[in-house]
């Protein structure tokens, strides 16, 4: 069996969000999921995760772009956002806290360090954010026996996407050097990057792409809900993930491609030994 990490990004984005997600990790349908401590729903919606405590990696989606980064008082667009990692305008110095205090809300409602760590749109790969992140990580973890991963936004080789190379080009392999020479285990490939619509091809047919596609240990990244509210942009393509990810259908195509659901913590542990290091440098 070919071993995926599938990750449900946007946890506490908003209640359907984070309603779905508990629904299909419950079912066993997904395998990690990435909070949004900045969102006021957090230490609320954490309840829903208490209950798959142990059966699924929870991590931190480090926030700058969304409302929520922007109501905290550092938010940018995500254009502003890389056009500012782009020209060096994101210090490390200004971005420590910011990354610091986020932690602080996942572990204060959590109680618990986070299984791994990731980027709302990709920004925990950003010059500038990426420095920091791992001087923070090493002094909050360094010393610890079980360390967060760290998701490299890089798609697999069998994948060329244009959206997916921009992504990559933020960042991608100096953030898993960083990373490596901190002694911090990542994801090896990325994949489930696409724009959110049924066209060309519908979700399903893309699931049965990224499945037969992605090599061991890839980080499939999706983005459920049970609804899809009035405001958020990307709504029904949530909806069609949640509905086609707790189906029938998606348990037969995980067995049609050999593919079983495995908890990064678990898969990337060993990273010290692990053929991801090596091999994605």
């Amino acid at each position: 069996m070919k071993r995926l990490v599938l990750c449900a990004d946007d946890f506490a984005l908003h209640a359907p969000a984070s309603e779905g997600i508990a629904e299909l990790a419950g079912a066993g349908h997904l395998s990690a999921t990435s909070v949004m401590t900045l969102s006021p729903r957090w230490p609320r919606d954490v309840r829903w995760l208490e209950p798959l405590r142990g059966q699924l990696d929870v991590g931190l989606h480090l926030d700058w772009t969304s409302e929520f980064a922007e109501q905290a008082g550092h938010g940018m667009s995500l254009a502003r956002t890389m056009a500012s990692a782009w020209l060096g305008r994101l210090s490390a110095p200004l971005a420590r806290p910011v990354i610091e205090r986020q932690l602080d809300a996942f572990e204060q409602h959590w109680q618990a360090i986070p299984d791994h760590i990731d980027g709302h749109q990709h920004v925990q790969q950003f010059a500038g954010i990426r420095q920091a992140l791992l001087e923070v990580m090493s002094r909050r973890y360094g010393g610890a026996s079980t360390r967060p991963y760290l998701r490299i936004s890089q798609l697999p080789g069998a994948q060329p996407d244009l959206k997916s190379r921009v992504i990559a080009a933020m960042g991608a392999q100096r953030l898993r050097a960083l990373a490596q020479a901190a002694g911090f285990a990542c994801a090896p490939a990325l994949s489930g990057v696409y724009d959110f619509s049924d066209q060309p091809l519908s979700y399903p047919q893309r699931i049965a792409h990224w499945l037969e596609a992605s090599p061991e240990g890839t980080l499939l990244m999706c983005h459920p809900a049970r609804q899809a509210p009035a405001d958020d942009v990307i709504g029904a393509a949530r909806v069609r993930e949640f509905e086609h990810l707790g189906s029938a259908e998606f348990q037969a195509q995980l067995q049609a491609s050999g593919v079983t659901l495995t908890r990064g913590a678990l898969l990337y542990q060993d990273h010290h030994q692990h053929p991801y290091q090596d091999r994605s440098a």
